[in-house]
């Protein structure tokens, strides 16, 4: 069975967050890339748009979210909590978000877009040109390291794809090179 065909079976072809029929869709929900049941909802063209572009984002469609954070799907309640605190300063959302409960997995998952902190408190990744860096970027060194307890020096020039952020440093990410996975300083890679 497909994903498209699993998940309308699992949401009896309606979105998975305000119950509509109509322009339903597969969204996998950031920054997980690999597309299965527990990563995807199915939802619609209203719910996409608004969830891409927080202009667009309007209060009282979100309503809906009273009834689809109680979901067991983990992207559904991803989805729930990101919404939610998006909207916390109009007030409701917030006694809806203080009821949430997330594994411990789903609320770093949740969290790694950045929803729901305040832009003075986000961790911004940046390169050595001050690029802001995105997980899942790919990025170039710009000079040899060599590699603690892995016995081989990362050579200038080497591109290390679909990075990782480190939450809680900005001056560190992580990715695969040579076929080891390392912590790199961002001060040594310029986003390509």
């Amino acid at each position: 069975m497909s994903l498209e065909k699993d998940l309308h079976s699992r949401s009896n072809s309606t979105c998975e967050i305000c119950g509509s029929k109509n322009d339903l869709l597969v969204y996998t929900v950031p920054p997980k890339a690999d597309e299965n049941t527990d990563h995807s909802a199915l939802i619609c063209s209203v719910c996409a748009a608004q969830l891409a572009d927080p202009a667009k984002t309007d209060a009282n469609h979100w309503r809906c979210l009273n009834d689809s954070m109680w979901s067991e799907v983990p992207a559904v309640k991803v989805i729930a909590w990101r919404m939610l605190s998006r909207l916390r300063g109009e007030g409701w959302p917030q006694d809806l978000l203080d009821m949430l409960y997330l594994e411990e997995d789903d609320l770093k998952w949740a969290k790694a877009t950045g929803e729901g902190v305040d832009e003075e408190d986000k961790i911004i990744h940046r390169d050595s040109n001050g690029a802001v860096l995105q997980a899942g970027d790919t990025v170039v060194l710009i000079k040899d390291l060599d590699v603690k307890g892995a016995n081989f020096t990362a050579k200038r020039g080497t591109a290390v794809r679909n990075i990782m952020l480190v939450d809680n440093n900005p001056e560190h990410i992580e990715g695969r090179v040579d076929g080891q996975h390392i912590v790199i300083l961002t001060k040594f890679v310029k986003k390509s």
